[in-house]
């Protein structure tokens, strides 16, 4: 097999471990915030540090692969996913919601890296594979949308203690990566070329770049609202009367819907450019909104969330691509870590809110919220002018369409 084809599968079943350790905790982490928090209103806190843990690691986790590279930065990302798994089933175990609240904020470390397979997957490819190389990766996710919820159903109560089997999977799904991660080459010269460094632009001047902009923003916006509805939506479907073995259905078609279209979202890019692609993303994120205002049974839930997922993948793969156009190998580390700082940055406040807004003013507000997000997406989507400025990147960084 061609290295770099071996390289892409093996991230891609690395990103299925790690997403299905996200749906097991997106399954029961509210759940098991509002049965260990006295005030009901911090249920997503878990959820919250989670993201933090995420946003507060992005940058240590790109200067740890410039350094160390990609396959040790991975290892050590795993390794947080088992110590962080570890202590989350620790806390269900002592009854302990601050406790549980750290132990997602680990998770949350680990994630950090977990977030890069992406860009990994782009930099071992070539020119005209790269955005079907990011979506394949993210496809592996597919194979979550299944596990995740299947584990948390069987497991949530496998002991006495509500939720405890859930966690307890985390650390073991951790474990699977590292021994992937061994047979990971990543291109030397690539690699080599961004430990070098090189004449580079301050990130100031890279973060203001138009195409930089539209990039982020749609992937900040892809990612903020589907955390504000993932996040709500066990504790407003449990508000609403619906069982726990519906609301892993609903979160399980929310993850098949984030990662199925994976398999043609990088075709889509190529074909029909970045920019229609996140505002294809935009529109299913609307109608995604207005399904889930319309009722609140069942159907209605798995159908908002279905939606919200299709529209987070077509806006996710599309900025994610972008944002790759933006930078020269000696800027990765910066630009990338600037990027997912503002990504989780942005669902760290979106899934803190998401818990307040549901709890102080109903599920209509949270849609509402999620509306409001999107607008400022489009209105990025429609800037027309995105050419990279300052000093030109690579060749093959070409302009987005």
């Amino acid at each position: 097999m061609d290295p770099r084809h071996r390289n892409v599968l093996l991230l891609t079943l690395c990103q299925a471990t790690f997403i299905s350790i996200g749906t097991v905790t997106a399954t029961v982490g509210s759940l098991a915030g509002h049965a260990l928090a006295q005030n009901k209103a911090l249920a997503t806190v878990p959820a919250t540090t989670f993201v933090i843990g995420t946003a507060l690691s992005t940058v240590p986790a790109s200067l740890v692969m410039k350094r160390a590279g990609r396959r040790l930065g991975f290892i050590i990302g795993a390794a947080c996913n088992v110590t962080g798994g570890v202590v989350c089933a620790a806390a269900l175990a002592a009854g302990s919601f601050w406790l549980l609240a750290a132990g997602s904020l680990v998770l949350g470390f680990s994630a950090a890296f977990s977030q890069q397979y992406r860009f990994a997957a782009a930099e071992t490819s070539t020119p005209d594979f790269r955005s079907r190389a990011i979506s394949i990766v993210l496809a592996g996710g597919l194979v979550a949308g299944f596990v995740g919820p299947l584990l948390a159903r069987w497991t949530r109560s496998l002991f006495d203690v509500a939720y405890l089997g859930s966690y307890l999977c985390v650390p073991v799904l951790g474990a699977v990566p590292i021994v992937l991660l061994l047979g990971l080459r990543m291109p030397r010269t690539f690699e080599e070329r961004v430990r070098a460094g090189g004449p580079a632009r301050p990130l100031g001047v890279i973060v203001r770049q138009p195409i930089f902009v539209v990039a982020a923003l749609a992937q900040m916006v892809g990612q903020g609202v589907m955390n504000l509805l993932m996040t709500g939506t066990p504790l407003a479907m449990m508000a609403h009367h619906h069982g726990f073995a519906d609301t892993a259905f609903v979160i399980q078609w929310h993850v098949v819907g984030m990662f199925l279209p994976g398999f043609f979202t990088g075709s889509l890019v190529e074909r029909w450019g970045e920019r229609a692609v996140i505002l294809l993303g935009i529109a299913l994120n609307v109608l995604a909104v207005a399904a889930g205002a319309l009722d609140v049974g069942i159907t209605n839930f798995w159908l908002a969330l279905t939606l919200n997922g299709v529209g987070w993948n077509f806006m996710f793969v599309a900025g994610s691509t972008l944002v790759t156009k933006a930078y020269a190998p000696a800027e990765r580390a910066r630009t990338q870590a600037a990027n997912d700082f503002l990504v989780f940055g942005t669902a760290a406040v979106t899934s803190l809110s998401s818990g307040q807004l549901l709890h102080h003013r109903g599920w209509h507000v949270v849609l509402a919220t999620a509306l409001v997000m999107l607008l400022a997406a489009l209105a990025g989507a429609l800037w027309r002018e995105h050419r990279p400025t300052g000093a030109p990147p690579e060749p093959d960084l070409a302009s987005a369409r």
